[in-house]
């Protein structure tokens, strides 16, 4: 299964349940390049205990209601809320293990 992209539309949907992981990005971001094939790893490595999504900045406007200020930004939900975020690029085994605490 690859990392789904969503948008303002099903947001809300998307994150309501379970533990999700939302990687706010946009495609002129050199940092999110490089993070792009780290998500999509750790998707197929984590299976069911994570959702990994994304969400392009340039074309959605939800970013502004967490306070997304700069890219990347991971935001880990649970059941609808942010429980945590991560901002800039981190190599996989840091997501990995911020994804895991919260399990």
């Amino acid at each position: 299964m690859a990392v789904k992209h969503i948008t303002d539309a099903d947001f809300t949907a998307e994150t309501k349940e379970g533990l999700v992981l939302v990687d706010f990005w946009a495609p002129w971001c050199g940092p999110c390049k490089m993070i792009g094939p780290v998500l999509e790893e750790m998707d197929a490595e984590m299976g069911d205990k994570v959702k990994i999504t994304k969400l392009n900045v340039d074309e959605n406007v939800i970013a502004s209601q967490f306070g997304v200020m700069s890219i990347p930004t991971l935001l880990l939900f649970k059941d609808g809320q942010v429980i945590d975020k991560i901002v800039g690029f981190k190599p996989k085994e840091i997501l990995v293990e911020f994804v895991e605490k919260h399990q």
